[in-house]
């Protein structure tokens, strides 16, 4: 049930494909000539035409440059995208300068690059591109040529008016890209940990259909096993009323001994498999048990206490999720007890109820209120020997593993004076009972 290491599902980061800048520099060219063919026809403002058509077709022509020469799904490096992307910003200062700073209302265009940035971008480019996009409105606030406008003097807004735009601007850069960033780690954090909930499903998948080949193997070699058991008990028969070499009576001997040992290592194998089989059903009891027994030998008492019922045992099926989840947060148990670790079940009519606690520290109350989040974790990020102690994926897992067959699972703290954390697992008895998981991971 141990943690999964980093390397194991993080899968790199996806890079911005290039069509996707190019599909947005093109919407910014059409829109730019749009805005400047209504503002000088259709309001008969005195507008730069000509220098800002020229400053249009560059890019344009850059646009048909780059689609001529790479393949549109061709994803670009970080460096590359941000320089794309710094190009948007010097085109769009270059605009503004011609026609206002920042006076012009189409300053906030600023926010655009370094917002499509922060959704796809490391955090380093990203903050470049926002240092980059505020010293340019900064300077169109000092040098920039007059606003459009139809009146004989231009228009001269007050000093106090063009500050507040500028630091609108700014707060605007930062906040809006500082929630866009954040929002888009949140979707990665987990993307990745549901990939990793996807492949430790996998693997107990594995593990319990090996179990299956394990039987399948067993049957299949009982048959020419017992055909090698009879010819050397033959043989050997044979030797001994004609009285050949000794040393080969012997070594006739030993190959039936080994054949008749492969025969009841493979009988215990098929006897095993039959009680606890991948498909097959495991009462309540068993699965605690089989959850408990690799943690009994770490110093800690495991206490386990099973409620009898008026009503029959609840026996499920052998769900790699269930065993999983159990486990692993039955390992976080033993991890922070101080001595002992109990664990409760009890059932009716209705319902399956797991209690696991510790006599540990407890669980904080500010990872409390966040329990279950992915890469959550209190604890070092390396031990005493310098390994890994995990990624804090292993409570998330479990408990996105359990709620998929149907538990509730709650977190909480033992009552004053006592300490330690509570973990409570139920489940209907029909889930419990019901509960199976897809050939495939998770859907």
């Amino acid at each position: 049930m141990s943690e999964l290491a980093d390397t194991d599902f993080r899968q790199p980061r996806r890079y911005v494909r290039l069509d996707t800048i190019l599909r947005l520099r093109w919407l910014a060219a059409l829109g730019q000539m749009a805005t400047i063919f209504i503002v000088s026809e259709g309001l008969d403002f005195e507008v730069p035409v000509i220098p800002c058509m020229v400053i249009i077709a560059l890019s344009s022509a850059l646009n048909l440059a780059l689609q001529t020469a790479f393949d549109p799904v061709h994803r670009l490096e970080p460096r590359y995208a941000a320089a794309l992307l710094a190009m948007n910003i010097a085109e769009l200062a270059a605009l503004l300068f011609l026609t206002g700073g920042l006076q012009n209302p189409f300053s906030f265009l600023f926010l655009a690059p370094v917002l499509i940035s922060a959704t796809a971008l490391p955090t380093r480019i990203t903050l470049a591109l926002g240092i980059f996009a505020a010293a340019c409105a900064t300077a169109l606030g000092f040098f920039h040529l007059p606003l459009p406008w139809n009146g004989e003097e231009p228009l001269v807004l007050p000093r106090t008016y063009m500050i507040a735009v500028w630091i609108s601007i700014m707060l605007a850069l930062s906040v809006t890209s500082l929630y866009a960033f954040q929002v888009t780690e949140e979707a990665r954090k987990l993307s990745d940990a549901l990939a990793a909930t996807e492949l430790v499903l996998t693997r107990e998948q594995h593990l319990t259909q090996i179990d299956g080949l394990a039987a399948a193997a067993a049957h299949e070699l009982g048959t020419p096993l017992s055909t090698i058991f009879l010819i050397s008990r033959e043989l050997e028969q044979a030797i001994e009323a004609n009285g050949f070499d000794e040393h080969a009576r012997g070594d006739l001997k030993t190959l039936r001994e080994q054949a008749q040992r492969c025969r009841e290592i493979l009988a215990k194998i098929t006897q095993l498999s039959s009680q606890g089989a991948p498909f097959d059903q495991m009462p309540l009891s068993t699965l605690i048990e089989e959850t408990v027994a690799p943690h009994r030998d770490f110093g800690i008492a495991i206490k386990v206490r099973i409620a009898l019922s008026q009503d029959a045992e609840p026996v499920g099926m052998r769900n790699p999720a269930i065993l999983y989840g159990v486990g692993n947060i039955l390992e976080n148990a033993v991890d922070f007890a101080r001595g002992r670790v109990e664990v409760n079940a009890w059932w009716n009519a209705n319902m399956v109820e797991i209690v696991i606690s510790d006599d540990g520290p407890g669980i904080a109350p500010d990872i409390l209120k966040r329990i279950g989040e992915p890469y959550l974790t209190r604890r070092r990020t390396a031990d005493a020997q310098g390994e890994r102690s995990g990624l804090g994926l292993g409570v998330f897992i479990a408990r996105t593993l359990l709620e998929r067959t149907g538990a509730k699972v709650s977190f909480t703290n033992r009552t004053f004076p006592d300490h330690g954390a509570v973990v409570t697992i139920i489940w209907p008895r029909s889930a419990f009972e019901t509960a199976e998981v897809p050939s495939a991971a998770l859907q």
